[in-house]
């Protein structure tokens, strides 16, 4: 943990579809960190850039399905940060997830294992399962780690590098992807709280309550609230 900066560094991943999803994700990163920095991640900004010159990915969910690889790039190869969804509220200070972070790992993330039914999203994309679904929704990159120093931008770029490669963290080897606690990527609709197990993270994996469908989801509630104090912030 010594390495990591002053102010951690966090990408959230942002879809013009879903604007709102990323507001609310970053207010509630914000609202309770003094110690983050939030960085949307903007597909149209890294083409402008020239860092990100892939085809648009008729396939992928998102428009950050192969950016949020970048992120140890866009770090210099240098310190902790992280990425997430934008489909998630923080209810913890992240201060309290990057004090989680190991140097002898690569990554870390929750390594959810289930199964995936649904066949469409919220929002009509396909829900397709593979293995280490949802492990890369939020990830810590030890970005001066050696192993990702493979993740260069001409890796990302390539178009012969598939989703499933970079999603299952392929250029790793296992004993270099460390785990978090699967309170820190609640995904709603699969995890249930106990007396002693509540989420940190909430992840709308499902779809969220800026969806027409999903407005009365599970903890909607607590995605309205988040969206009250963003306004009334403002």
């Amino acid at each position: 943990m010594e390495n990591l900066k002053a102010m951690n560094s966090i990408y959230v991943g942002w879809d013009s579809r879903e604007d709102i999803a990323y507001q609310v994700c970053e207010h509630s990163i914000l609202n309770r960190s003094k110690t983050t920095n939030v960085i949307p991640l903007k597909q149209n900004e890294l083409r402008d850039s020239g860092i990100y010159s892939r085809d648009t990915d008729k396939l992928g969910s998102t428009e950050f399905t192969f950016t949020r690889f970048l992120v140890p790039h866009l770090q210099e190869y240098s310190g902790w940060a992280m990425f997430c969804d934008c489909d998630m509220v923080f209810l913890i200070d992240a201060q309290e997830v990057f004090d989680q972070v190991d140097d002898k790992f690569a990554v870390m993330c929750v390594q959810h294992n289930y199964d995936v039914k649904e066949g469409t999203k919220m929002d009509g994309q396909l829900q397709l399962p593979y293995p280490r679904k949802n492990w890369s929704s939020m990830v810590l990159f030890n970005c001066g780690h050696p192993s990702n120093k493979k993740l260069t931008k001409e890796l990302v770029n390539n178009p012969t590098t598939t989703g499933k490669y970079l999603h299952r963290f392929s250029w790793l080897k296992d004993s270099e992807i460390g785990e978090l606690d699967y309170s820190y990527n609640w995904l709603v609709g699969h995890y249930k709280e106990t007396e002693i197990t509540k989420p940190k993270v909430l992840h709308y994996t499902l779809g969220g309550p800026w969806f027409d469908n999903m407005r009365e989801c599970e903890y909607s509630d607590v995605w309205k609230k988040e969206v009250i104090n963003l306004y009334s912030s403002q």
